[in-house]
């Protein structure tokens, strides 16, 4: 095992040492993973912003051993020490990957995690309007944003945990803020969490964002033009394909220096990542996004 493990590691330290020297190659087996890289590096540049330092850590999940080689499943949290200007910060990542190895030599590695599932719910386009709500709340954007922090890289066992959690997880982080639900038992109707029952708008994406634009009572918000006009545990949406289909949820955690926003986020679970994901491997230029500032109730 301790062959094929140093191998592993010297084979990503290659891959995410070119994200510092403009000199070294990508090594990366994927050629969507090299193109994402390249995206990141001239967002980096875009930005006055560099990578100094990069941090990587893995968890071995399971090996099989085959009669042509053996497959590695893993898991592999990557750190990067950002600076711009004068202010610093770190962007975390968790993915889960699988490597190959035949003969002993790694022939193929590659993520298994994506950003951009879209998740086909009942044919209906927009949630139901409701009547506004009597009960007021103020929503709490600390305890929303504590507990993306406390969530990103982790699984609340209070809540079922899906294949692709990006929604599940946006929609726990806005509950802890105070959000209402509202809705239940009707899964086409509201945004609620019950027992092992939830409303397709908690937990998919394209019910998600329908719900956002149409809500009038409980969990509520208005859509905004800019990324600069959010504030911190607001909610950014994704349509990585730009045909109407909504693939993935993040919370605004922070900002960098020129003030936009980095986010938390589920499925490849990412902290302090920076809103536009032009280093997704999901990403394409018909790229779309929906930006909603969440409102008191």
């Amino acid at each position: 095992m301790g062959q094929w493990v140093r191998t592993l590691k010297n084979y990503l330290e290659g891959c995410f040492q070119s994200y510092i020297r403009d000199d070294q190659q990508s090594t990366f087996f994927q050629s969507e993973e090299r193109e994402a890289l390249e995206r990141k590096k001239l967002q980096l540049a875009e930005r006055d912003a560099e990578i100094v330092k990069n941090i990587i850590g893995g968890q071995v999940f399971g090996v099989k051993t085959h009669s042509y080689g053996q497959t590695i499943d893993y898991g592999l949290s990557l750190q990067h020490l950002i600076k711009q200007g004068d202010f610093f910060y770190i962007e975390e990542h968790f993915y889960d990957r699988r490597a190959f190895f035949y003969r002993g030599k790694l022939v193929d590695e590659r993520c298994l995690s994506s950003d951009g599932n879209y998740q086909q719910t009942v044919n209906r386009k927009k949630q139901r309007r409701m009547e506004r709500s009597r009960n007021r709340y103020e929503y709490n954007r600390l305890e929303a944003v504590k507990y993306a922090e406390r969530w990103w890289n982790d699984y609340n066992p209070q809540y079922q945990r899906f294949e692709d959690n990006c929604t599940n997880f946006i929609s726990q982080c806005l509950y802890a803020g105070g959000a209402p639900m509202t809705g239940y038992p009707d899964r086409a109707k509201g945004w609620w969490y019950k027992g092992n029952q939830w409303s397709f708008s908690w937990a998919v994406t394209h019910s998600f964002r329908w719900y956002l634009s149409g809500s009038e009572s409980g969990l509520q918000a208005h859509e905004v033009e800019s990324p600069k006009q959010l504030q911190r545990g607001d909610v950014i949406l994704y349509d990585f394909d730009g045909n109407g289909r909504w693939q993935h949820a993040t919370i605004v955690v922070a900002f960098d220096q020129q003030g936009m926003p980095l986010v938390n986020a589920h499925t490849v679970n990412s902290r302090m990542r920076y809103w536009k994901y032009e280093d997704s491997t999901a990403w394409t230029p018909n790229i779309q996004y929906k930006f909603f500032h969440i409102i008191s109730g």
